[in-house]
C-alpha cells in the first residue's frame, strides 16, 4: 500500500511541478473548462495543453466528462484534498514542535523572572 501511495503522490507531485499545469488547477477551481477554454490564455498549441491536461489526468487531479461534442475538464478536489492531507500531517507535527519549544522557553523565562520573546 505504501509504494501505491508513493508513487500517488510522486505523480501528483510533479504534476504540479509544472507552472502551466499548477495555472489551470487554479483556473479548474472556478469550474469545469473544455481544452480550448484552458488554452486561451496561454501561448501554447491547444495539443500542447492537452498533454498537461494527460499528465494532470494520469495524476488523477483532473477528470473528463462527455457533454454531447464537449469534453469538459474537471478538477478532482477528493485528489487534492489527499495531498493536502498529506502535508498536513507533517505540518501538525512540526507545529507541535515549535508548540514545545514555546512551553520550555516561557518556562525558562519564567523561572528567571523574565519575558519570553516571540521569535
Amino acid at each position: 500500500m505504501q509504494v501505491q501511495d508513493d508513487e500517488q503522490l510522486d505523480s501528483a507531485f510533479l504534476a504540479l511541478a509544472d507552472p502551466i499545469r499548477r495555472r489551470i488547477i487554479s483556473r479548474l477551481s472556478r469550474g469545469p473548462a473544455t481544452v480550448n477554454e484552458l488554452a486561451e490564455p496561454f501561448a501554447i498549441s491547444k495539443q500542447a495543453v492537452s498533454k498537461h491536461i494527460q499528465v494532470l489526468e494520469q495524476a488523477q487531479l483532473v477528470t473528463r466528462t462527455r457533454d454531447a461534442q464537449r469534453r469538459p475538464v474537471h478538477l478532482n478536489p477528493a485528489r487534492l484534498e489527499a495531498l493536502t492531507a498529506w502535508i498536513d500531517q507533517y505540518r501538525l507535527v512540526r507545529e507541535g514542535q515549535f508548540r514545545s519549544l514555546d512551553a520550555v522557553l516561557t518556562s525558562n523565562a519564567a523561572a528567571r523572572g523574565t519575558e519570553a520573546k516571540d521569535f
